[in-house]
């Protein structure tokens, strides 16, 4: 073999200097590259808000998209936090804090001035992006081989308010009406909020008056993405979706903040993907054909659906009753929670056909295998939604449609 071709079989392709090249770099380094390029993305998109048009909810679209990449990279850190140390752990939640701040703020300069609203007081002891990037950046230069990751930088600093702020609750029905820009519908569809009631109130003080909340309903849609807003709860309201086709509805956000819907149900869905989030009590599934449910709840119970696939966290065993081709799984990590119940109690797995009575298994469920599951990076980067992925889109990627 001549030198040049001893030479050129020794040359490692691109592929492979990539690989030796990340194996190279510890896993808590390799994080917080990621972890900056995270961060600088949701500050971009966040600037871009001032610039996204008001018609259609197309601005609240690109805010709870926002919100919903907060949520995954506050995710994304706690399941690091087994090559994490501590003190990262906390310059990293620090940052998040502060990237919240800043959405907040930013949504309050974008948004129509209510009439009333109520004010949080500023945290003293919150750092800024900036600050909590700078930080983690000292701490990094003393890993051997690290080398700066260039120029990219969070640097802004934000006031401080609560994660998901309050819409002024005098409005819940304007937050709660939204719809996909790629759809356009003969009428502007609404999520209902069930019945509001206004509390009693002296004369002078009806100005003040609040509207509470007694349920969620999403009700009669097709072909859209609906995403309810960081507001779309309060806590211990039942919730309810019925009459969807070809749909892609998100209730998780509002309870990512501590406040489970009371209860869910569910009726008369198909082709179409529910994203339920947390259910302090029971959710009642029926007649759905052809979808997929993500949901942690209390108990769960199903009856007359078919070809259902239902990623699922629950504390007692699920029911089904004159169902087929039912397929469960457990609910993916872009949607679990820090204090979601320890695998010892989780119960996802241990299903019961109330119509199946013999000793063999029941033919009318299954669990998904990893072949035919929903990839996590799915869950994380396309289920949210955002420019660039349409209806189809999502519903192409969780395998519904062709």
């Amino acid at each position: 073999m001549s030198v040049p071709e001893f030479e050129q079989s020794r040359r490692l392709s691109q592929a492979e200097s990539q690989t030796i090249l990340r194996a190279e770099i510890p896993l808590k380094e390799r994080f917080f590259r990621y972890f900056q390029h995270e961060i600088t993305a949701l500050q971009d998109q966040m600037e871009r808000l001032a610039d996204t048009s008001l018609v259609g909810g197309e601005r609240t679209d690109a805010t709870d998209h926002c919100l919903a990449g907060i949520a995954r990279l506050s995710n994304e850190v706690k399941d690091a936090a087994s090559y994490i140390p501590t003190y990262d752990q906390r310059i990293y939640a620090e940052a998040i804090k502060a990237l919240q701040d800043k959405l907040a703020e930013t949504r309050a300069v974008v948004e129509p001035r209510s009439k009333f609203s109520f004010k949080t007081k500023k945290n003293p002891v919150s750092i800024s992006l900036s600050d909590a990037a700078e930080m983690a950046f000292q701490g990094y230069r003393g890993v051997p081989g690290y080398r700066s990751p260039g120029t990219s930088s969070v640097g802004s600093s934000a006031n401080n308010t609560p994660l998901y702020p309050s819409t002024p609750l005098n409005e819940p029905d304007k937050i709660l009406q939204q719809h996909r820009p790629e759809v356009v519908p003969t009428s502007v569809p609404s999520i209902s909020v069930g019945d509001t009631e206004e509390k009693p109130q002296e004369k002078e003080q009806k100005a003040f008056a609040a509207n509470v909340l007694s349920s969620v309903t999403v009700n009669n849609h097709h072909d859209l993405h609906i995403m309810l807003p960081a507001s779309g709860s309060a806590s211990a309201v039942p919730a309810s979706i019925t009459s969807l086709r070809h749909c892609v509805v998100d209730m998780s956000i509002p309870t990512a903040n501590g406040k489970p819907y009371a209860s869910l149900t569910v009726k008369g869905v198909e082709e179409s993907l529910l994203v339920c989030g947390q259910i302090d009590g029971p959710a009642h599934i029926t007649g759905v054909k052809h979808s997929v449910i993500v949901v942690s709840c209390r108990q769960f119970r199903m009856h007359d659906c078919r070809d259902v696939d239902v990623y699922l966290s629950s504390t007692s065993n699920p029911i089904i009753e004159g169902c087929s081709n039912v397929r469960f799984g457990r609910t993916p990590r872009a949607y679990a929670l820090d204090h979601d119940r320890p695998d010892n109690e989780d119960r996802w797995s241990q299903v019961e056909d109330f119509e199946w009575i013999k000793p063999e298994p029941s033919p009318n469920w299954s669990l998904l295998g990893p072949e035919d599951a929903v990839p996590e990076g799915v869950w994380a980067e396309i289920v949210p939604g955002g420019p660039g992925w349409s209806l189809d889109d999502i519903l192409r990627a969780i395998k519904l449609i062709q």
